[in-house]
């Protein structure tokens, strides 16, 4: 009776580890699966989000050079008509992220910051110069830096960063929406995001 009674605690015992050891070996899957998942949708998001405006504007270059005194000159002008396609744009290819399997947490660090690439067409019109102060490479660059940087005034001031801040949270709901599904915890620059309202970017 008694090798009866120790057979079958052995065997339960044995049923018992199996079931323990298949549960285990399952969670794990299941916790790996759903990692895999995670990062697979980072990467499918890590791509340029463009915002993309057009700019136009007149600008009006002159240079003048006094000779003997500034009674007498030597001057240069010219009508400069740019158009100018602008794109901004976040390389989430960049994400710092930390997936931590243990706590079921995806960890975003920080994110690029946004790049804003100008594509100037510049048109010149009136292009007039005395013969002691002629038109050079100096001249062309100083116009483009000038420009350059007026333009970048008009963006600043304008929807466009904006408009690629929106694009950009709207990636970032996705992940929200993963980790949501899968019980998993977003953290984003150390605060949990238990709603998608929290998940603002911050400058």
């Amino acid at each position: 009776m008694k090798k009866v009674v120790a057979g079958m605690l052995i065997t339960l015992s044995g049923v018992l580890i199996f079931r323990s050891c298949a549960a285990d070996k399952k969670q794990e899957s299941i916790l790996q699966e759903n990692t895999m998942l995670i990062q697979q949708q980072i990467s499918n998001v890590s791509k340029l989000i463009v915002t993309e405006g057009h700019f136009a504007e007149v600008y009006n270059y002159k240079d003048s050079q006094e000779l003997f005194g500034p009674l007498i000159t030597a001057d240069k002008k010219a009508l400069v008509v740019v158009n100018a396609e602008v794109a901004i744009a976040y390389d989430l290819s960049q994400i710092d992220f930390v997936v931590d399997e243990v706590n079921r947490t995806l960890y975003v660090k920080s994110i690029p910051e946004p790049e804003i690439k100008i594509s100037p067409d510049f048109e010149y019109y009136d292009v007039t110069a005395d013969y002691l102060n002629p038109f050079g490479a100096s001249d062309y660059n100083k116009i483009k830096k000038n420009i350059n940087a007026s333009l970048l005034k008009k963006i600043e001031a304008s929807s466009l960063k904006s408009n690629a801040k929106n694009r950009l949270l709207s990636e970032l709901q996705k992940f929200y929406v993963l980790t949501n599904s899968l019980n998993w915890t977003l953290v984003y620059k150390d605060q949990p995001i238990d709603n998608f309202e929290k998940l603002q970017i911050r400058d």
